[in-house]
């Protein structure tokens, strides 16, 4: 379920864990411009709140009618939602009745808090499902995006809510095991990884310094993979200077960049090509945000097409006009441009004008010799990215 952010969460360890000051950084960002969600992550939280109240009734935790009245406070569930979350529920309702076989007494506990501070400070997070049986202990995470399958081995994430598990059962429970799994229905996988107790504790041992550095802002910024949901990547200094290292090449000597160069410019190609988009949409969502740079404005770019908005009255006025449907259509209605081409702008303009919309173009930054007008950056909003109004 929703709650609060631990700075050095679970679900950013790996980035951390690379780049250890990096968490701090993203905090002071977060504070300064707030946390932005997006339409996948609005979905997932949906579908963990779906899959919560299916567990939760399975279990016997809430009765018939309060499941279906809890349900239908949600709203329209599509059909791929129900089917996708019943797929998760059954496949930990398998896991608990094959950990029930060899122990009667297994519990399931649900979007249960994991403490994992004696690790990693002021760490915690939420295990999805969390199953616990004198042998095993196994830790359930439903990821529910489409994206690309994730591993369990090795993931930092599931690694410390294993940890976490510990700190809240391991003086309860005698299991010897613990089993993180990384459930993803959309993409029919399922991945684990399991471990003695005491390889995982050694792991955790082992990440308590870069944890710590993390906690103080400290260590050394190093760029990768882990870069790519950073809050920092479009401004972080490291970064920009080895995106920025490839214009280096050909400053040198004049004449052409020679062969044995290029490897090297291969190297951080992907790294500048993606870095050249990150600063060009931080600088965007700054002019929206308002912003104002030094030798550069906000305006509209290209207007989108244009598109009927009543075909049915459109066809009516044209017949009138003289125009028969063998003029006018092509698999349905001709376009607003091919129809403007047959009658003409004038006509064109009296008979369908009211039935015509064209959205804006979206919002960009241009230099300031720019023929096009500044856009009045105290109206914008962030529904102008990379869109239309």
């Amino acid at each position: 379920m929703p709650g609060l952010h631990a700075t050095l969460s679970a679900s950013a360890s790996k980035r951390w864990l690379s780049c250890p000051p990096s968490a701090r950084l993203e905090e002071k960002l977060r504070g300064r411009f707030g946390d932005k969600s997006s339409v996948y992550a609005e979905e997932g939280t949906r579908a963990h709140a779906l899959s919560e109240l299916k567990l939760r009734h399975m279990n016997g935790e809430i009765n018939d009618f309060n499941f279906k009245e809890q349900v239908k406070a949600m709203g329209t569930i599509d059909n791929e939602m129900d089917r996708f979350t019943d797929i998760y529920v059954d496949t930990v309702t398998e896991k608990l009745f094959a950990a029930r076989a060899n122990d009667p007494d297994a519990k399931l506990f649900i979007e249960q808090r994991l403490d994992f501070s004696p690790w990693v400070p002021g760490g915690f997070g939420t295990g999805d499902a969390v199953i616990v049986s004198g042998k095993t202990l196994e830790v359930c995470d439903l990821k529910y995006g489409k994206g690309v399958p994730v591993s369990a081995e090795e993931n930092p994430q599931a690694r410390l809510y294993g940890l976490g598990a510990i700190n809240v059962f391991g003086s309860i429970y005698d299991f010897d095991l613990i089993r993180d799994t990384i459930i993803q229905p959309r993409l029919d996988a399922i991945s684990e990884e399991t471990l003695s107790r005491a390889d995982l504790l050694e792991w955790g041992e082992s990440i308590k310094p870069i944890a710590q550095q993390a906690w103080e802002g400290k260590g050394e910024y190093k760029t990768g993979d882990h870069c790519k949901f950073c809050a920092a990547r479009a401004i972080c200094a490291k970064r920009a200077s080895e995106a920025l290292s490839v214009v280096k090449y050909g400053f040198d000597t004049p004449g052409v960049i020679p062969d044995e160069d290029i490897p090297g410019i291969l190297a951080v190609l992907d790294t500048a090509e993606q870095w050249c988009k990150d600063i060009r949409q931080y600088a965007l969502n700054q002019a929206l945000n308002g912003q104002r740079f030094l030798w550069w404005k906000l305006v509209r770019g290209r207007r989108g097409a244009r598109s009927f908005t009543d075909e049915e009255k459109v066809r009516e006025q044209l017949n009138r006009a003289g125009y028969d449907n063998e003029q006018i259509e092509k698999r349905g209605l001709k376009s607003p441009s091919e129809i403007e081409k047959l009658v003409g702008k004038t006509a064109f303009s009296a008979l369908v004008g009211d039935y015509v919309s064209q959205s804006q173009g979206s919002l960009d930054l241009a230099p300031e010799d720019d023929k096009r007008p500044e856009y009045a950056s105290a109206d914008a909003d962030f529904s102008d990215i990379g869109g239309t109004t």
